[in-house]
């Protein structure tokens, strides 16, 4: 039977693949690979597009796909034989690309391309294609002497290792966690689906009554709403210092990650050096918009200029609250979240518990694929394929009948699957051989899973998420560029690429939208115009809160990443400076933050966390020419916008510089009043 890794006829085979397909596999398209590398790099007639660039891109095509299936299994399915599996094949497959990298037979090919008399009239996909090669190139060491490229390589391979690592060992501290209770009166003040999944995850370990997991939606339940002060602290502290040295007092000191980011952040100081940057943030910032790493913090420290007045304010507003309605005298970080859901319910009238309620699974999807279908012309309809787990669906994009795309959706937390959401590619748009292959996407959240017998009830933070993620897949899906390396997302600078997915965040806020996508899972009554107001009232409430602690984060990761001493300097150290310049709130220095930072130490964020704020002034921007339409059309989900949206940004992909996408679609320079206006900073 042939490899089910090596079918690439259509969807990948989930249901068939297994761990023992996976070294086979990779293997035998390594050895295919490495042929046709050696093919081109001996080649001495002049290199065309069809002749060089197409063979190249078929064969990384396939690699990059049964690659990333195994990839995905990891991040998603992480049973101990995928885990082997997985970290069977990661040396040889980093090697590979770090061996591509490096090629300088294939860097004269390239550059070749890129000097003949004609380059300037190919089509912009193509030249994209063959510039960001020859960028990619040089900074994977294919200039450097011969004498350093085997020290690079081997820099590549051992940080790929350390990424997969950290990400298993901050995995397994969070399964490792539990607390099991026998009164669920210590339960109290926790949502009833909370309580219910965690007498079904109690049921399953064969233990009565009921157990409090790190899995983030019992997270932030108990730290949003339960009643007992204790219980909160016990859970904060437990999520607060996984992965670290503390790892040694449940008899598994191998999972601190502390060793490992002391390692990475030596490796990419040398890699950037050896490159003849001063450090990785110069690196990072190549293919990215930002200039430099200076210009990134100028960025950071002015949102926080702008943000700490509010968030002042809304600290002080927290204490005296919790002091005089809670009898909470100390706020703790702990007391946090459960202050400011009280707060909340004071202030506006309405609880998360009682929102959800709101938001049945079935109509949040039927609601953002009515978004998707206004704006953009295209039908998504539920479709069959191979599944690695029986909570994932799929579907498929229509326009006129015809299928354009499709995607998967892992909706539910589980303990086999790492935290947080993201979309990732499991094809791209091709065509070859007078064929189309249509794109297909990977949509991962960590939504609360369905109690037992009910539907799946999603916060509204959830519902955010939830249309995040689908904004990034249909930047993949809607391209209309064929092109390997610029099509979807790919070719796309970094600190642009959150703007799709921003974008989509806004329509959660819009009466047209919300009401059509709630009905009450007792009742069937979509929610009441008064809650959405109070909604709305309280949509930027703790804002400057919330923006200081992105700026937080993104500040850490560029300072840590260029102005860093890994050799001499501690890394808990800089955060604490960090947060003395920036922050309100300043957790205990038991706290280790770093060691569950998985964007930036195994997510590819490196040096590029403040994409986040960056590509959020884009995205804000980019939704106020549907706020002005609405203004003359009567509705967001203008049409005629958003097929300008479509064509300028998330039809060329990486095409062409997002700066010049966005400009097409806006007709101006970006601004960052509507950043503000959203965050309630400057008024409407």
């Amino acid at each position: 039977m042939t490899n089910p890794l090596l079918e690439f006829s259509g969807a990948p085979r989930f249901d068939i693949v297994t761990p023992e397909d996976v070294v086979p596999a990779i293997s035998s398209l390594l050895e295919e690979a490495r042929a046709l590398v050696q093919s081109h790099a001996g080649e001495t007639q002049a290199p065309s597009w069809d002749s060089f660039v197409v063979p190249l891109a078929d064969m990384t095509d396939r690699l990059s796909r049964a690659w990333g299936v195994v990839r995905h299994l990891h991040s998603v399915l992480d049973l101990p034989p995928w885990r082997e599996a997985y970290n069977a094949a990661l040396p040889e497959v980093t090697r590979f690309f770090a061996e591509i990298g490096q090629n300088a037979a294939l860097f004269a090919r390239y550059k070749a391309l890129a000097a003949q008399p004609d380059f300037a009239s190919w089509p912009r996909a193509r030249r994209k294609v063959v510039e960001d090669a020859v960028r990619d190139f040089r900074l994977s060491g294919a200039e450097l002497p011969d004498a350093d490229k085997p020290r690079f390589q081997a820099i590549q391979e051992e940080l790929a290792g350390l990424s997969a690592k950290f990400s298993e060992n901050l995995l397994d501290a969070t399964n490792a966690w539990h607390e099991d209770f026998t009164d669920a009166a210590t339960l109290a003040g926790l949502p009833a689906d909370t309580i219910e999944n965690a007498r079904a995850v109690a049921e399953k370990a064969g233990v009565a009554g009921y157990r409090l997991t790190l899995q983030g939606p019992c997270v932030m339940a108990v730290l949003r709403q339960a009643e007992d002060r204790a219980l909160r602290e016990r859970v904060w502290r437990a999520n607060a210092i996984r992965a670290s040295e503390f790892s040694a007092e449940i008899g598994h000191p191998e999972w601190d990650n502390g060793p490992l980011i002391a390692r990475i952040l030596t490796l990419r100081e040398e890699a950037a050096r050896l490159l003849g940057y001063p450090n990785h943030a110069s690196v990072s910032l190549v293919p990215k918009m930002a200039g430099s790493p200076q210009e990134v913090v100028e960025f950071l420290l002015d949102l926080a200029r702008r943000a700490r007045p509010s968030a002042e304010r809304d600290l002080a507003e927290l204490r005296a609250f919790a002091a005089t309605d809670l009898g909470i005298p100390e706020l703790q970080p702990w007391d946090i979240g459960y202050a400011a859901e009280k707060l909340r319910q004071a202030r506006y009238d309405f609880s998360e518990e009682a929102l959800r309620q709101y938001f049945p699974e079935h109509k949040v999807l039927e609601g953002l694929f009515g978004v998707v279908g206004r704006l953009y012309g295209v039908t998504i309809r539920p479709d069959t394929a191979p599944l690695w787990h029986p909570d994932v669906r799929y579907f498929t994009l229509e326009r006129d009948g015809i299928a354009i795309g499709h995607f998967y959706l892992d909706p539910y937390a589980r303990d086999t699957k790492r935290g947080g959401a993201w979309m990732d590619e499991a094809r791209s748009l091709r065509e070859k051989a007078g064929t189309r292959e249509t794109p297909i996407a990977y949509l991962v959240c960590n939504a609360s899973p369905p109690a037992a017998g009910k539907p799946a009830l999603y916060s509204f933070d959830q519902v955010i998420t939830l249309f995040h993620e689908a904004g990034h897949g249909l930047h993949h899906l809607l391209t209309r560029v064929a092109e390997p390396g610029v099509s979807g997302i790919n070719g796309v600078e970094w600190d642009a690429v959150e703007l799709p997915s921003q974008f989509m965040e806004n329509f959660c806020w819009e009466w047209e939208v919300l009401s059509g996508m709630t009905a009450h899972a007792e009742t069937g009554e979509p929610i009441p115009r008064a809650l959405f107001d109070r909604m709305l009232a309280a949509k930027n409430f703790h804002a400057g809160l919330a923006m200081l602690r992105q700026v937080e984060f993104a500040l850490f990761d560029m300072r840590l990443h260029s102005e860093f001493n890994p050799a001499s300097d501690d890394v808990m150290s800089l955060l604490r400076k960090v947060r003395d310049e920036v922050a309100v709130i300043h957790p205990p220095a038991w706290q280790r933050f770093p060691n569950a930072f998985s964007h930036i130490f195994a997510g590819g964020y490196s040096a590029g966390y403040f994409s986040y704020h960056w590509a959020e002034v884009l995205s804000a921007d980019a939704y106020s020419a549907f706020e002005e339409a609405a203004e003359k059309s009567g509705s967001v989900l203008d049409r005629a916008t958003g097929e300008r949206f479509m064509q300028e940004v998330l039809g060329v992909g990486g095409s062409r510089p997002a700066l010049e996408s966005f400009t097409a679609f806006r007709g101006r320079a970006p601004k960052p009043d509507a950043l503000l206006r959203h965050h309630g900073m400057i008024p409407a």
